[in-house]
Parts: C-alpha cells; sequence; structure tokens
C-alpha cells in the first residue's frame, strides 16, 4: 500500500509539473497592422481563423511594441527594452542582439523544452548573434530583415542554404506543423515569425484577384492577400493542433512586430501612424492568448501592456524559474489572463524609441492609461531611411487617449504639468536604457557553427562615391559605385579563431570595366586579384507593384575564387581597396565570403 501511495504520489507531481509546462507557439507577422484584421473592424478582408483566436482566448486591446521589426523582436525575446540589448536599428548590423542576452529559447531550453525559430529573425546575421547562438534547437528561414523573393525561396537550415517549393508563408507553415508533430517526448517552443505581409508585396494569385476584383489598387490588393494568407495558415496550425490532440495544452499568441503599412491609409481602427510613427498607429498591435487548459475566461484586456512582458509572462504560465542574467523591465501578464477585472494591475508608464544611430535621444514617446507623450523629428521617423536630427525635435505633444483616441488636439499648452511630468520620466528613462553605449558590432568569423561566412554589403564601411544599390541599404542590398580608385570598402571582424581563410567576393563588372586591379588586406596579411568581367544578370521577381521592382532586386552573382589570407585573432579590419581602374567603376559588391580551412 505504501509504495502504491507513493507511485501515485509521483505520478500526480508528473502530471502537475506536465500541467504546468504547456507546449508554447508565438506567432509573430510582420508589418500587419492592429487594423488588419476583421476582428478590429476592417470592412475589407476576412481573418476568420486569427479572430477566433482573439474570441476564445484572452485578447490584449492596449499592446504596445517598437514601432519597427528588429527592436520588437528583440525586446519580446529577452523582456528587456531594445536599447539594452545592443539593438538599434534594422540594418547595418544595429539590429543585431547581444550574445549575453538570455533569450527564450536559452530559458526554455533549461526548462527542457525543444525550440524552433521558423522564418525571420532580423536580430543577427552571423553566430553567435544568429538563432543558434541565441539558444534556438532547430532554425529555418532567414536572419536579414526581408527577403526578396516569396515563392520557391531559398532559406537557410541552420547556416545551410535550402531550397523551399512554394510560397514563404506555407512553406514556414510546414515547417512549424513538421516541429511539433516531431515534438511528443518534450514540450516545445516554436517562434513562427512570418516575414509576411511585410514588402515586396508578392502573393499567389488567388488572393490577390480576389482583392483586385473589389476594385483596390495592386499595393493593397496584395498587402490584403498576403493577411488573408496569413489566417489560413493559422487555420491551418490550429486544425493541427486539434487533430494531434495538443490543442489544450499549447499556449498560442498571436502578435505583430509593428504598426501596419500598406492599409493604414485605407483602414487603421481610427488611429494616427503607421510603422516607424511614434504615435498610437505605430506601435499599437493586436495580441491574442489562447490556453484551453489554463480555462482562462475569454475576455478583452483595457490595461496597458508592452513587448517587454511576453518573456516574464511565458516564463511564469510555464513554470520556468527565471534565469540568472541582466534584469528584466516587463511584467508578467498572468494577472490580466486570469482575472478581468484586473483590480491588482499597476499603472504603468510604458515608453517608445525610434533607434537611427548610437546617440539619438528622438523620436520617442510615453503611454500611460490616459495620454500619449509625442516627440517627432522632421523627415522620416524610424527605419533605415531616417536620419538622426534631434536638434529638430518638435515641442512635446500631449493626447487624451481616453477622450481622444485619434490624436486630433495636441493639449500639451493646457496640460503642463503633464507634459513636464511625463517628459522628465522619458529624459531618465533614455539616460537610463542607452548607458552602455550603443555601436555596431564587428562581425565574428571563426566559429564552426558558421564556416564559412558571409559578409554582406549593408554590413561594410565605405567612402565616397560608393552607395547602395537601393539607397539606404536595406537587407539584400549592395554596393556601387565605385567610381574613384581612391575609395574603400571596410568590414570590421572579431576573430575568434585566427588561421588561414579562402576568400570569395560575390561580384559583377560589365565587360567595359572589367580589370581593375584590387588589394584585400587583413592585418599584416594581402592578397591581390583582378576583376574579371562579370556582367550583372538580373533575375525577375513576383513583384505585385511597381515601387518593389526597384527596391528589391535580385541577381545572379559571380563568385570569384579570391585567393587566401591569414587572419590573427582578435578584432580585424578587412580592407578591400583598388591599385587600378581602366574603366568607369571597379566592381559591384554583395558579400565577401570567408571560410577558414586550418
Amino acid at each position: 500500500m505504501k509504495h502504491a501511495l507513493v507511485i501515485a504520489f509521483c505520478w500526480l507531481t508528473q502530471m502537475t509539473l506536465w500541467a504546468a509546462s504547456p507546449n508554447v507557439l508565438l506567432i509573430l507577422t510582420d508589418d500587419q497592422g492592429f487594423g488588419d484584421l476583421s476582428i478590429h473592424g476592417n470592412p475589407h478582408l476576412q481573418t476568420p481563423h486569427i479572430d477566433q483566436l482573439g474570441h476564445s482566448g484572452v485578447r490584449f486591446d492596449r499592446f504596445y511594441v517598437n514601432s519597427f521589426c528588429a527592436p520588437t523582436r528583440a525586446a519580446l525575446l529577452t523582456g528587456r527594452y531594445p536599447l539594452r540589448t545592443g539593438c538599434h536599428g534594422v540594418t547595418h548590423n544595429r539590429e543585431a542582439m547581444k550574445p549575453s542576452e538570455v533569450t527564450l529559447a536559452e530559458a526554455f531550453k533549461r526548462a527542457g523544452y525543444r525550440s524552433a525559430c521558423l522564418g525571420k529573425w532580423h536580430n543577427g546575421e552571423q553566430y553567435p548573434y544568429t538563432p543558434a547562438g541565441q539558444g534556438f534547437d532547430e532554425v529555418f528561414g532567414f536572419n536579414n530583415g526581408h527577403w526578396n523573393n516569396y515563392f520557391d525561396a531559398t532559406l537557410l537550415r541552420g547556416s545551410t542554404p535550402e531550397k523551399t517549393t512554394g510560397y514563404i508563408s506555407d512553406v514556414l507553415t510546414d515547417e512549424a506543423i513538421k516541429f511539433i508533430s516531431a515534438s511528443k517526448d518534450k514540450p516545445f517552443f516554436c517562434y513562427l515569425a512570418y516575414n509576411a505581409p511585410h514588402s515586396p508585396y508578392q502573393v499567389p494569385d488567388r488572393y490577390f484577384d480576389k482583392f483586385k476584383a473589389k476594385g483596390l489598387e495592386d499595393v493593397l490588393a496584395a498587402f490584403y492577400g498576403m493577411c488573408e494568407n496569413l489566417d489560413d495558415n493559422v487555420g491551418r496550425l490550429l486544425k493541427h493542433l486539434d487533430k494531434t490532440g495538443l490543442a489544450n495544452d499549447t499556449l498560442v499568441l498571436f502578435l505583430t512586430d509593428n504598426g501596419g503599412t500598406a492599409g493604414v491609409k485605407t483602414w487603421n481602427a481610427g488611429m494616427r501612424g503607421g510603422k516607424t510613427s511614434v504615435h498610437e498607429g505605430g506601435s499599437r498591435v493586436p495580441l491574442f492568448m489562447r490556453w484551453p487548459a489554463a480555462k482562462w475566461k475569454p475576455h478583452e484586456v483595457k490595461p496597458i501592456v508592452s513587448h517587454i512582458d511576453l518573456y516574464p509572462t511565458l516564463l511564469d504560465l510555464c513554470g520556468i524559474h527565471l534565469p540568472a542574467g541582466p534584469p528584466l523591465d516587463g511584467l508578467s501578464l498572468r494577472p490580466l489572463l486570469e482575472d478581468e477585472t484586473a483590480h491588482s494591475w499597476p499603472e504603468r508608464v510604458l515608453f517608445t524609441h525610434n533607434p537611427i544611430d548610437e546617440t539619438n535621444r528622438y523620436p520617442g514617446a510615453v503611454r500611460t492609461q490616459r495620454y500619449r507623450l509625442v516627440r517627432e523629428i522632421k523627415g522620416p521617423s524610424g527605419g533605415s531611411k531616417a536620419k538622426a536630427a534631434d536638434d529638430t525635435a518638435s515641442p512635446w505633444q500631449l493626447y487624451d487617449m481616453e477622450k481622444d483616441p485619434g490624436e486630433k488636439v495636441d493639449i500639451a499648452e493646457t496640460h503642463p504639468e503633464v507634459v513636464e511630468e511625463l517628459s522628465t520620466k522619458y529624459e531618465s528613462w533614455f539616460a537610463d536604457i542607452s548607458k552602455d553605449r550603443l555601436k555596431r558590432y564587428p562581425l565574428p568569423v571563426g566559429h564552426s557553427e558558421q564556416n564559412p561566412v558571409e559578409l554582406h554589403a549593408p554590413q561594410s564601411f565605405f567612402t565616397p562615391p560608393l552607395h547602395f544599390a537601393s539607397g539606404p541599404g536595406f537587407a539584400n542590398d549592395w554596393l556601387t559605385g565605385w567610381t574613384d580608385s581612391k575609395a574603400k570598402v571596410w568590414f570590421d571582424l572579431e576573430v575568434t579563431q585566427g588561421g588561414l581563410y579562402e576568400v570569395e567576393l560575390a561580384l559583377a563588372c560589365p565587360d567595359m570595366d572589367a580589370g581593375s586591379q584590387l588589394k584585400l588586406v587583413a592585418g599584416e596579411s594581402s592578397l591581390f586579384l583582378t576583376v574579371p568581367s562579370a556582367p550583372p544578370v538580373e533575375v525577375p521577381l513576383p513583384h505585385r507593384d511597381e515601387a518593389s521592382k526597384g527596391r528589391y532586386r535580385n541577381r545572379n552573382w559571380t563568385h570569384l575564387s579570391a585567393g587566401t589570407l591569414e587572419l590573427p585573432k582578435g578584432a580585424v579590419t578587412l580592407v578591400l581597396e583598388p591599385l587600378s581602374m581602366p574603366g568607369s567603376q571597379v566592381l559591384e559588391l554583395k558579400h565577401v565570403k570567408l571560410r577558414l580551412v586550418k
């Protein structure tokens, strides 16, 4: 009898532990705003599966993120404001998150979970800034800020390129279903970060044709089509959880990474601003959470909450002790999930800052339950097109969000005491989160987990007249305009293992410009090469709009084996400098690849 009681006790204990260790499926979409769902009143599209997820779980009505991609991702993965993590941009390696941060994947791993990062990462392109370096067991997708081709894309499985077949959102859903199906012996954490409906606007015909038939222009028809395709894929995921019997004990979250884009002018749920704006529409996004086993009563949460709250919330719900690491900024949302009255929830002040370079203080905003305080700068307010210009910052604007949710009447002059209180809090907060000096991290080379490693053109430094083909240097861009033989390109490296490295250049050069002599130098090692004829070959892409044709371009690049360099361990600068230029340009550069050979 005593043995039977012990066995029963152990069994109940195990069941209790398992019940406190739900599976977690975190679904993140890209550039889909609060108003881009039918549950929020959009009259132009239907998102029944995402709507049902919201209706059957807990809906957070005032959930705030950063107003563009990478900072939001860094915050939700760490529970910390993004500048603390080192993430202060969306390209040029400013999007990278410090490897010393403790991510959700690392916390779940320590608790015995299997984890997968599927889709868009956007927090670093070289190991250990990659998903694998930040704790994920399985990785499939891409590391930079966007992808140029959504059909039959070549993605990364770990660090190895893999050709896929089909539309990218469908492919990523297939991978998530495979991962879930294979996770029978352990609880899982699946971070499914779709890159749609971020531009370029590419979508299967049946989705595009539906909205064109409604008379919508091409961009909006493609964008809404991408949203409906995502909804269909969320439906596939929920159906699979039901079919496998995992739905009851799987915590499903749906959210987006910033305010809307293509749909903002058509329907924005009455809000002002979209992606990159520090007004309400730039950072208020949906958050739906469903966990049937928890028996939460479906309800809508009105108190303000933030991306920094997801890390502590998930660890709390899954019974995982907070790992040692940097202090968190967020709070567990458990009280709001379990008690719809939210009597015990504290009054909060949330902050938004749009990083542009290593020092800018503005644009920024403060959100309380009642007020939004905003300070903007002239020109683009965020993203890779923006220029730091704190001296052009507007006076603080103040809006009563309870009486004026559309931010139409600035009440700063009539409520100077509120402006003073909240702006003082913003300045103190910014000083705190930026006290560790921000910088562009050197690119790590020599890790066995990623060998070879590619150094991409947007991660380089260069002198004029060199410039990016698409302007600001988004992901997948390249350097062009190398029309001065005195101009240089260089990469700052951190070599973890000194040794001999093979060097390869991905380049283009028209026949008439071939023959430039180029020197590559790293420390005391150098090599010389002659630029061959390598005519650029454009690859047609299935864009639905004219603007994407100039902004998102793919080429078949010539891959030139340049020789070898001896790289010492530690900080090294790799410099490309011309010795002669017989034509009108040296070359166009897509990337440099380094492979440790010995």
